[in-house]
Protein backbone atom coordinates (compact mmCIF):
# COMPACT_ATOMS: atom_id res chain seq x y z
CA UNK A 1 0.00 0.00 0.00
CA UNK A 2 1.37 3.41 -0.95
CA UNK A 3 1.35 6.46 1.29
CA UNK A 4 0.17 8.36 -1.80
CA UNK A 5 -3.62 7.95 -1.76
CA UNK A 6 -4.50 11.10 -3.72
CA UNK A 7 -7.33 11.56 -1.21
CA UNK A 8 -5.91 14.89 -0.08
CA UNK A 9 -5.39 16.36 -3.52
CA UNK A 10 -8.40 18.62 -3.12
CA UNK A 11 -7.54 19.89 0.36
CA UNK A 12 -9.31 17.24 2.41
CA UNK A 13 -7.93 14.75 4.92
CA UNK A 14 -9.34 11.84 6.89
CA UNK A 15 -9.77 11.80 10.63
CA UNK A 16 -9.29 8.66 12.73
CA UNK A 17 -13.03 7.97 12.33
CA UNK A 18 -12.81 8.16 8.53
CA UNK A 19 -14.62 11.49 8.39
CA UNK A 20 -13.20 13.84 5.71
CA UNK A 21 -12.47 17.45 6.69
CA UNK A 22 -10.55 20.39 5.27
CA UNK A 23 -6.81 20.42 5.82
CA UNK A 24 -7.27 24.00 7.08
CA UNK A 25 -9.64 22.89 9.86
CA UNK A 26 -8.57 23.95 13.37
CA UNK A 27 -8.44 20.29 14.40
CA UNK A 28 -5.97 19.45 11.63
CA UNK A 29 -4.01 22.61 12.45
CA UNK A 30 -3.76 21.49 16.11
CA UNK A 31 -2.59 17.94 15.51
CA UNK A 32 -0.46 19.04 12.56
CA UNK A 33 1.44 21.42 14.82
CA UNK A 34 1.94 18.56 17.30
CA UNK A 35 3.26 16.46 14.42
CA UNK A 36 5.73 19.26 13.67
CA UNK A 37 6.71 19.25 17.36
CA UNK A 38 7.26 15.50 17.18
CA UNK A 39 9.70 16.00 14.29
CA UNK A 40 11.62 18.68 16.22
CA UNK A 41 11.77 16.40 19.26
CA UNK A 42 13.22 13.72 16.97
CA UNK A 43 15.96 16.12 15.99
CA UNK A 44 16.54 17.30 19.57
CA UNK A 45 17.12 13.71 20.72
CA UNK A 46 20.31 13.62 18.65
CA UNK A 47 21.64 16.70 20.43
CA UNK A 48 20.85 15.54 23.99
CA UNK A 49 22.10 11.97 23.66
CA UNK A 50 24.71 12.44 26.39
CA UNK A 51 21.83 13.12 28.83
CA UNK A 52 20.16 9.73 28.94
CA UNK A 53 17.44 10.87 31.35
CA UNK A 54 16.45 13.65 28.95
CA UNK A 55 16.63 11.33 25.91
CA UNK A 56 14.36 8.81 27.63
CA UNK A 57 11.88 11.54 28.54
CA UNK A 58 11.80 12.82 24.95
CA UNK A 59 10.98 9.32 23.66
CA UNK A 60 8.15 9.04 26.21
CA UNK A 61 6.79 12.39 25.03
CA UNK A 62 6.93 11.30 21.39
CA UNK A 63 4.97 8.16 22.20
CA UNK A 64 2.34 10.17 24.06
CA UNK A 65 2.12 12.71 21.26
CA UNK A 66 0.87 9.99 18.92
CA UNK A 67 -1.96 9.36 21.35
CA UNK A 68 -2.65 13.08 21.74
CA UNK A 69 -2.80 13.48 17.95
CA UNK A 70 -4.97 10.37 17.65
CA UNK A 71 -7.38 11.70 20.24
CA UNK A 72 -7.54 15.05 18.46
CA UNK A 73 -8.25 13.26 15.18
CA UNK A 74 -11.22 11.52 16.82
CA UNK A 75 -13.83 14.22 17.48
CA UNK A 76 -16.52 11.75 18.51
CA UNK A 77 -14.52 10.68 21.59
CA UNK A 78 -14.09 7.07 20.47
CA UNK A 79 -10.26 7.08 20.44
CA UNK A 80 -9.28 3.84 22.23
CA UNK A 81 -6.33 5.17 24.28
CA UNK A 82 -7.08 8.73 25.42
CA UNK A 83 -4.62 10.61 27.59
CA UNK A 84 -5.43 10.50 31.30
CA UNK A 85 -4.88 12.78 34.27
CA UNK A 86 -2.06 10.59 35.65
CA UNK A 87 -0.04 11.32 32.49
CA UNK A 88 -0.51 15.05 33.04
CA UNK A 89 0.68 14.51 36.61
CA UNK A 90 3.74 12.61 35.37
CA UNK A 91 4.88 15.43 33.11
CA UNK A 92 4.24 17.92 35.93
CA UNK A 93 6.40 15.79 38.25
CA UNK A 94 9.17 15.75 35.64
CA UNK A 95 9.09 19.54 35.48
CA UNK A 96 9.32 19.78 39.27
CA UNK A 97 12.17 17.24 39.34
CA UNK A 98 14.32 19.38 37.05
CA UNK A 99 13.23 22.66 38.66
CA UNK A 100 14.50 21.42 42.02
CA UNK A 101 17.97 20.99 40.52
CA UNK A 102 18.06 24.59 39.29
CA UNK A 103 17.99 27.92 41.03
CA UNK A 104 16.78 30.13 38.21
CA UNK A 105 17.24 33.83 38.92
CA UNK A 106 15.51 35.61 36.09
CA UNK A 107 15.08 35.62 32.35
CA UNK A 108 17.38 33.24 30.53
CA UNK A 109 18.76 33.92 27.08
CA UNK A 110 18.08 30.73 25.10
CA UNK A 111 20.55 28.89 22.94
CA UNK A 112 23.70 28.70 25.07
CA UNK A 113 24.47 25.37 23.39
CA UNK A 114 23.05 23.41 20.46
CA UNK A 115 21.18 20.90 22.66
CA UNK A 116 19.36 23.60 24.64
CA UNK A 117 18.66 25.59 21.47
CA UNK A 118 16.92 22.56 19.94
CA UNK A 119 14.85 22.11 23.10
CA UNK A 120 13.90 25.80 22.99
CA UNK A 121 12.66 25.30 19.43
CA UNK A 122 10.53 22.44 20.77
CA UNK A 123 9.28 24.81 23.50
CA UNK A 124 8.11 27.42 21.00
CA UNK A 125 6.44 24.87 18.73
CA UNK A 126 4.70 23.40 21.79
CA UNK A 127 3.40 26.87 22.63
CA UNK A 128 2.06 27.27 19.11
CA UNK A 129 0.42 23.86 19.36
CA UNK A 130 -1.22 24.99 22.59
CA UNK A 131 -2.57 28.11 20.87
CA UNK A 132 -3.99 25.95 18.07
CA UNK A 133 -5.54 23.59 20.62
CA UNK A 134 -7.04 26.53 22.51
CA UNK A 135 -8.57 27.86 19.29
CA UNK A 136 -10.05 24.42 18.59
CA UNK A 137 -11.43 24.18 22.14
CA UNK A 138 -13.37 27.41 21.55
CA UNK A 139 -15.38 25.73 18.79
CA UNK A 140 -15.29 22.00 19.63
CA UNK A 141 -15.00 19.62 22.56
CA UNK A 142 -11.37 19.04 23.59
CA UNK A 143 -10.35 16.90 26.54
CA UNK A 144 -9.09 18.99 29.45
CA UNK A 145 -6.32 16.39 29.89
CA UNK A 146 -5.05 17.18 26.39
CA UNK A 147 -5.10 20.89 27.07
CA UNK A 148 -3.20 20.48 30.34
CA UNK A 149 -0.67 18.10 28.81
CA UNK A 150 0.13 20.34 25.85
CA UNK A 151 0.37 23.33 28.20
CA UNK A 152 2.93 21.45 30.33
CA UNK A 153 5.05 20.51 27.31
CA UNK A 154 6.44 24.00 26.78
CA UNK A 155 7.33 24.22 30.48
CA UNK A 156 9.09 20.89 30.30
CA UNK A 157 11.13 21.83 27.23
CA UNK A 158 12.08 25.11 28.89
CA UNK A 159 13.30 23.44 32.07
CA UNK A 160 15.14 20.69 30.18
CA UNK A 161 16.98 23.30 28.12
CA UNK A 162 17.97 25.17 31.29
CA UNK A 163 19.02 21.88 32.94
CA UNK A 164 21.40 21.12 30.08
CA UNK A 165 22.80 24.65 30.08
CA UNK A 166 23.37 24.44 33.84
CA UNK A 167 25.08 21.06 33.46
CA UNK A 168 27.45 22.61 30.92
CA UNK A 169 27.97 25.77 32.98
CA UNK A 170 26.38 27.86 30.22
CA UNK A 171 23.20 29.19 31.82
CA UNK A 172 23.06 32.81 30.59
CA UNK A 173 20.74 35.38 32.14
CA UNK A 174 19.40 38.48 30.43
CA UNK A 175 21.72 41.39 31.17
CA UNK A 176 19.84 43.70 33.52
CA UNK A 177 22.00 46.61 32.46
CA UNK A 178 21.35 46.29 28.74
CA UNK A 179 20.64 49.57 27.03
CA UNK A 180 17.23 50.40 25.61
CA UNK A 181 15.71 53.31 23.74
CA UNK A 182 14.04 56.12 25.69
Amino acid sequence: MSITTKGGDKGQTSLYTGERISKSDLRVEAYGTLDELDAFIGEAKHHVSEYQDVSKLLIEIQNRLYRVMGELATPDGSYPKPLCESEVNEITSSIHHYEEKLNLKGFVIPGACLASARLDICRTVARRAERRLTALAQTAEVSPHLQKYVNRLSDLFYILARHIEAQKGLLTYKDKTSKHCK
